[in-house]
């Protein structure tokens, strides 16, 4: 047993009124900060799909480099370098002449477009851009909802 007074409380007051207080805060500035983030990701989606839709194959050739980049980050093993050695071989050189055949193609294609190099680092550039200014701002907004209010006076 203790030796504590026990303190009578009304109802509505106490410790358990200013959490519930700081809980129904806490829930309204996330709830907040993720209707936000939905709505700065769902404007991302759109700018996203308007740049896809006016230069498709940029995009395209964008995500040909990210597969190419993820391929050639992945480690060789010692086993499937010995089992598929000499049909590696073949493949890659098979591989090489398909990607400067695609290549060649590619640029034809572009060119016959009227679509250069630089107009389609610049459409890339452009959309990498507005995806890295929706992420700063949603990241912001939702910092910016999770701060405490400042006490009333």
């Amino acid at each position: 047993m203790t030796d504590h007074p026990t303190q009578a409380t009304t109802p509505g007051s106490g410790p358990s009124t200013s959490a519930k207080g700081v809980l129904d805060s806490a829930t309204h500035a996330a709830s907040s900060a993720i209707e936000t983030v939905v709505d700065t990701a769902q404007a991302a989606a759109r700018r996203t799909a308007a740049g896809i839709d006016s230069n498709p194959l940029a995009v395209l050739a964008g995500g040909i480099a990210v597969g190419v980049l993820a391929g050639a980050l992945l480690p060789r093993t010692d086993r499937e370098t010995e089992m598929l050695g000499p049909v590696g071989k073949r493949l890659t050189e098979s591989a090489a002449a398909a990607a400067r055949a695609a290549r060649d193609a590619g640029t034809a294609e572009l060119m016959a477009a009227g679509i250069s190099r630089d107009a389609a680092r610049a459409q890339v550039g452009k959309l990498i851009d507005g995806v890295i200014t929706a992420v700063k701002t949603a990241g912001d907004a939702a910092t910016k909802a999770n701060q405490p209010a400042p006490p009333k006076d």
